[in-house]
């Protein structure tokens, strides 16, 4: 049976890296076809309009979609499409595993954490936010609800058990953001009651940045909220070589949007040494989300190969490689 997924080519190298994972996933037979549908600068520059309707309406059809990188101003300039998909289609619950691979520039070995983000509230919801006229103060208004805690937290606990993970570990800051954070770990402490079969603690934020530094072996699976999972997600992409490693997904009741989680790299666009792995790892969170197990264990599997073998990977890894050279090696792995 066929599953269509609507593909975002993204900005950038986002094109590049997407060419390179559609190769990967023919080569496996997914048995996917794709819905190509703009966004970001190359849709303003098509269709006068970052997030056309079009492409909106596609991810409610198929429910299931591919993104590369999209481009998002630091500071001035429109606002990120990526809070907006995950505003618009309530993708609540972002899962960001870190994994080592054998032959990269890590600082570790053997790491194997997955951080699960609340993904619609909190500090990125920006309620009430605004800028005094004359520069002088800016506002933003944090806000959690119950139902936002207990859905991400019973999603980690689920994802716990349904990976065969032994501990799950709420982060927060409720000593001091009493209210906001407080709730979380309430809630947290609640939840984690009706999940006897896993291990849980919890810790306060700003000790479990030092923890994962000093001995990251302790963590399993973290749940935490919005922006501290933004901050400790891209820190255990350090723990395991950087963001060129990191895949994301993002999923809802409606809808998943799984994407590589770094930028879209302008400085390198069509140089064709863009490494194609966080996108790849991406897919591979895909396939297991469409009950393709053994095919996302067969991409995994692909391409800590040509990582350890120093096979043709791009600069980033230490080769001399290209995009294409890179995808070659994972698909000749890959082929009958």
């Amino acid at each position: 049976m066929t599953q269509q997924i609507t593909v975002i080519r993204g900005d950038g190298i986002g094109p590049e890296i997407m060419d390179a994972t559609l190769r990967v996933l023919d080569t496996l037979n997914a048995g996917l076809e794709y819905d190509f549908q703009p966004a970001g600068l190359a849709a303003l520059e098509d269709t006068g309009e970052l997030l056309p309707a079009a492409t909106l309406e596609s991810i409610e059809r198929n429910r299931v979609a591919l993104k590369a990188p999209l481009t998002t101003p630091v500071g001035g300039g429109f606002k990120s499409l990526n809070v907006a998909l995950r505003k618009h289609f309530d993708l609540y619950a972002n899962v960001r595993p870190a994994i080592s691979f054998k032959g990269t520039a890590s600082r570790y070995e053997d790491i194997d954490l997955i951080t699960v983000r609340e993904n619609t509230e909190g500090a990125y919801l920006a309620e009430g936010a605004f800028t005094a006229p004359d520069g002088s103060r800016a506002e933003s208004k944090m806000v959690v609800t119950r139902k936002g805690c207990e859905r991400v937290l019973r999603f980690a606990f689920d994802l716990a058990r349904r990976a065969g993970r032994k501990k799950v570990t709420a982060v927060h800051k409720a000593n001091i953001l009493k209210d906001v954070s407080g709730m979380f770990l309430s809630v947290a402490r609640e939840v984690a009651a009706d999940y006897d079969d896993i291990e849980f603690n919890d810790i306060i934020v700003d000790n479990a940045c030092m923890q994962l530094v000093m001995r990251p072996e302790q963590f399993d699976v973290m749940v935490t909220t919005n922006l501290f999972g933004d901050i400790l997600s891209d820190l255990c992409a350090g723990l395991v070589g950087g963001l060129g490693l990191a895949p994301g997904a993002n999923i809802g009741d409606r809808a998943a949007m799984f994407e590589a989680v770094h930028g879209s790299a302008p400085d390198i666009a069509g140089r064709g040494i863009a490494n194609p792995c966080a996108l790849l790892l991406a897919a591979a969170q895909m396939l297991e989300h469409l009950d393709q197990y053994e095919n996302a264990t067969r991409i995994r599997k692909a391409i800590a190969d040509v990582i350890e073998k120093a096979d043709r990977t791009t600069p980033d890894l230490g080769g001399d490689g290209t995009t294409e050279s890179f995808t070659d090696a994972i698909c000749e792995r890959l082929g009958p």
